[in-house]
């Protein structure tokens, strides 16, 4: 696990904006396309609004969600819905959305289906997670129903979780898929989130679902 620390946000968000800028170029490079796998909520919007202003062959990039609630994109929980208004904009409104959402009432009619659209576009170049104070990733959250089937290394590409005091099931990829990532950052803010991934990498996945993807992280904090 690297470390990188910031004097606030906003210089956080420009020097990872870059360094996934440049690391997305270093995929176009080499392989002709790459892939960006981002997390819903409202910390990475500033470095969405960064990222869609850059000047790459976004047509040749595929960006897709860590995970996503089942809700119809309408919904303001939608992580879709925040993904097209912050990122899938101006230059990056090239790329190719890949979806994490179908028009099915459960998650589990649409998991083979969605992951079938995600598997030409892995590993993931680019990987940027999130982690709530409860340690959780995606939607790997600790006391999901299926979680250790998620953390499993023979586990799908996409599964459904369903966990207590969430209002609706989610999609989320599997730490496998996750952990496969040619490079890794997780984005955090605040003397809690500090505390709490610090503390997750003692404890097993079971219990804090980010310390299976900490080892080839880097993690970007600011206060």
């Amino acid at each position: 696990m690297i470390w990188c620390d910031y004097p606030d946000r906003e210089m956080m968000a420009l020097a990872l904006a870059d360094r996934i800028a440049a690391e997305l170029a270093q995929g176009l490079r080499s392989a002709g396309r790459a892939s960006l796998c981002v997390p819903g909520g409202s910390t990475p919007g500033p470095v969405f609004d960064l990222l869609s202003g850059v000047d790459l062959d976004w047509a040749n990039i595929a960006v897709f969600l860590g995970d996503e609630r089942w809700v119809p994109e309408s919904s303001k929980r939608s992580n879709t819905r925040q993904l097209r208004a912050r990122l899938m904009r101006g230059r990056a409104a090239a790329a190719r959305l890949v979806p994490m959402r179908a028009d099915t009432a459960e998650p589990e009619a649409a998991l083979a289906a969605l992951a079938e659209g995600i598997a030409p576009h892995l590993p993931i170049t680019v990987l940027l997670l999130g982690m709530g104070d409860d340690m959780h990733t995606a939607s790997l959250f600790p006391g999901a129903d299926r979680l250790a089937e998620a953390l499993a290394p023979d586990a799908p590409v996409l599964m459904a979780l369903r966990a207590p005091g969430l209002p609706e099931p989610r999609i989320t990829l599997t730490a496998p898929v996750l952990a496969g990532a040619l490079n890794t950052h997780v984005l955090i803010t605040g003397t809690a989130k500090r505390a709490a991934i610090l503390r997750a990498e003692a404890l097993p996945p079971t219990e804090a679902p980010i310390s299976a993807l900490l080892s080839h992280a880097t993690i970007h904090w600011a206060e």
